[in-house]
């Protein structure tokens, strides 16, 4: 049984790319089972979620019986003699799975001591594996990344969460609406974990949202970290997953910059 003694970051990564992987499988799996209904097709999605949460949990507790875990699906358990917590997200992007639109992962980050030291974020339609560790960078499927640098808002391509039926007159529309006069283009994706991964590689520039959930961002924050981007709340405050507050930009000044045009 694990201590509160470090464990290699290595060892880290590893199993969570297993597990990861693992959880993507049984995402695809379970595409070709949805039914044309509604309902039908909703309980089964909740089925695949439950499915992809359980076999990562299985994988990473049979390599460390001892750590925490936090999961989207009800997982939540505290360890009394480690400092290790997995913040797992099974399925990021629910609706685009649904849909069957190819832009969700699955997402998983681990802390010690609540500081994020590794990140997996599992792309299964891409095949794309997005992997940081704290002070060591960040790689997609082994080849180290970095973000685009960008540092003009109006040359910008970024993205944003609204909370899901948001109102006209929800502050998060408006952040959205007063955006668009700023940045190149701005997008609603429907998934944060793919976006911080998108934003960790250069294929855009910015991203933030006050509705997520700590298992939506954390992988995500340290990708981007470790890719050169910048990670902070909404306000420009230091980031805290527990928060749902979130701005990450590819450079310090658009970061600045944004913090400035959402308020």
């Amino acid at each position: 049984m694990e201590t509160r003694q470090d464990v290699a970051i290595s060892d880290l990564l590893e199993t969570a790319i297993k597990a990861a992987h693992a959880g993507g499988g049984v995402l695809q799996d379970w595409i070709g089972r949805f039914s044309v209904t509604e309902k039908r097709r909703a309980d089964l999605v909740t089925e695949a979620d439950h499915a992809s949460q359980k076999l990562i949990h299985e994988i990473v507790s049979t390599r460390f019986p001892d750590h925490g875990f936090l999961g989207e699906e009800g997982l939540c358990e505290v360890s009394a003699t480690s400092d290790y917590r997995w913040v797992i997200d099974p399925l990021d992007g629910t609706s685009n799975y649904v849909h069957g639109f190819p832009y969700y992962a699955v997402s998983i980050g681990i802390q010690k001591s609540n500081e994020l030291v590794a990140a997996i974020v599992f792309d299964p339609n891409r095949e794309e594996t997005f992997s940081a560790a704290k002070g060591v960078g960040t790689l997609l499927n082994g080849r180290p990344i970095k973000t685009s640098g960008e540092t003009r808002t109006s040359m910008a391509m970024a993205m944003a969460s609204l909370p899901i039926g948001a109102a006209a007159t929800d502050p998060a529309v408006n952040r959205f609406l007063k955006s668009m006069s700023h940045l190149q283009t701005v997008q609603r994706s429907g998934s944060a974990a793919m976006n911080l991964a998108c934003l960790a590689c250069g294929r855009i520039d910015a991203f933030w949202s006050t509705s997520l959930k700590p298992w939506d961002m954390a992988a995500g924050v340290l990708l981007v970290q470790e890719a050169g981007g910048v990670v902070t709340a909404i306000d420009g405050s230091p980031i805290d997953i527990m928060v749902p507050s979130l701005l990450a930009a590819s450079s310090e000044k658009i970061a600045t910059d944004l913090v400035t045009i959402l308020a």
